[in-house]
């Protein structure tokens, strides 16, 4: 693997009383958002070769709303993405890392978010990335991360929707 994309599902509507978390959907905004931000992923050249889902709802959704901009990606639903913790998400990538170029995960935070901030921290990036990414890691964001033969991690962006409205990446 060479680069590593933490996509966060986007926007969804709060829990309807009885309702359980990982059934919750995605907002008409979320579903703009997934695929404004698949469109800027894709023209900055930030295109996987392989997606791994949680099965969440809004996971699931997000992706069936960016995945035209990324027509050659294969995709599977993974399970233990859902209410993953930094350890999980870490096996969760090294076990599929050798079987592609480009890997994506799409998912929830706080899990996401902190394996984000592991990966820059451990990577020695400058503490203002770092920073950034502990600021904030909103709905339908996106953190890639360039990966080195050592499987070291740089970070090489953190994009948002906001930021896609204005036009540039953090």
């Amino acid at each position: 693997m060479r680069r590593l994309i933490l996509f966060r599902h986007a926007k969804t509507a709060p829990r309807a009383p009885g309702q359980r978390d990982i059934n919750r959907a995605l907002t008409d905004r979320g579903i703009a958002d997934s695929q404004a931000m698949a469109t800027r992923l894709a023209r900055d050249g930030l295109v996987p070769d392989l997606v791994l889902i949680s099965p969440a709802v809004r996971t699931r959704q997000t992706w069936d709303h960016a995945k035209a901009a990324f027509p050659e990606a294969n995709s599977e639903v993974v399970n233990a993405i859902y209410e993953a913790e930094i350890e999980d998400i870490a096996a969760i990538v090294s076990a599929h890392a050798a079987r592609t170029d480009t890997l994506m995960v799409i998912g929830h935070n706080p899990g996401l978010q902190d394996y984000a901030v592991d990966r820059a921290a451990e990577g020695g990036d400058a503490a203002h990335h770092v920073d950034q990414l502990e600021a904030r890691f909103p709905t339908a964001a996106a953190a890639a991360f360039l990966i080195d033969e050592n499987g070291r991690a740089s970070f090489d962006g953190l994009f948002t929707p906001k930021d896609y409205l204005l036009g540039d990446p953090i």
